[in-house]
């Protein structure tokens, strides 16, 4: 067997930075420090960072008045920012920054009397925290479907934004249903996808095609993870979505001859050593390489903070 690791994968910079900004916390202020929601989805850094002192929470009343409180990865709403100015909390803000610049996007079109469409999947956090930086009606579209169902908007201004994590075929299809309903609608600059998913899903789509079987290491809960899983699924790749290496099943690779492997944006790269160490140890003769890519040298530095 021939084990080919995608490039790039892991952790992004956003995540790095707000797993930086947690361990700084703590050696700042001591245990306990309380993170509003899970910093980033995946419950192997979790524990790791639980383990250190930090306490998340899913509502901003679990945290004692005072406490320092950080905001994860995925951004939070103005209310929220306000709720805990109100519960006395000292916050820390580990906001991407990419996902930041969506948040600023939305005020503008908000001060420019624009409707707002947000593209992404309803109820994950960060849109959570994207369709909250504005006052009134911003609408979610999370497939071609709802976009038919949109109202005509003939006499007002319409823009969008796009959930940094979503998958860029599908993002694709719903951005060209918008744009033959609103042909004038204001668009980014830039796509609001970022650099890491889109690098990540590219590797992906190159890897299916040398691959029988796909394993992205990434938690259930990951939308970059899942959405790496459903590019490869898109390409009729067999893809499987792991924690670890240990919900690996024998019969996913029976027949297979090339197994890629690749992680989420969240995921740290120990694990996907665990994988290669597993793989090795269950097929003797198996190979690895790492299959050429992008080299990613965005860094985003944590923010000082001081109370």
């Amino acid at each position: 067997m021939e084990i080919i690791l995608a490039k790039p994968r892991g952790f992004c910079a956003g995540v790095k930075r707000a797993i930086t900004i947690v361990q700084q916390a703590l050696e700042r202020y001591g245990a306990p420090v309380y993170v509003l929601h899970e910093i980033v989805h995946n419950t192997h850094v979790i524990k790791q960072l639980a383990d250190l002192g930090a306490v998340f929470v899913e509502n901003l009343e679990e945290v004692p008045r005072g406490s320092a409180t950080i905001f994860s990865a995925h951004g939070v709403s103005l209310d929220t920012v306000g709720h805990a100015g109100r519960l006395g909390l000292r916050t820390i803000d580990a906001t991407c920054p990419l996902v930041s610049k969506v948040h600023r996007r939305v005020t503008h079109l908000h001060e420019e009397g624009y409707e707002i469409l947000v593209i992404g999947h309803k109820g994950h956090p960060e849109v959570e925290g994207t369709v909250g930086q504005a006052p009134g009606m911003v609408r979610v579209v999370s497939t071609v479907e709802e976009v038919r169902e949109l109202p005509d908007f003939k006499s007002k201004k319409i823009g969008y934004v796009t959930q940094t994590t979503l998958s860029v075929d599908d993002a694709n299809e719903i951005l060209a249903a918008l744009r033959v309903k609103y042909p004038h609608i204001d668009e980014p600059e830039r796509t609001d996808i970022c650099y890491a998913t889109t690098n990540r899903q590219n590797a992906v789509r190159e890897l299916s095609g040398e691959v029988e079987l796909l394993l992205v290491v990434g938690s259930k809960n990951s939308s970059n993870s899942n959405r790496l899983r459903e590019v490869a699924l898109y390409r009729e790749v067999s893809a499987k979505l792991i924690d670890c290496a240990d919900e690996i099943e024998p019969d996913w690779l029976e027949g297979v001859g090339a197994v890629g492997v690749t992680a989420g944006a969240s995921a740290p790269e120990h694990l996907v050593a665990e994988v290669i160490v597993s793989l090795k140890e269950r097929y003797s003769g198996t190979t690895c390489r790492e299959m050429e890519g992008e080299n990613e040298t965005v860094k985003f530095n944590a923010p000082l903070f001081d109370f």
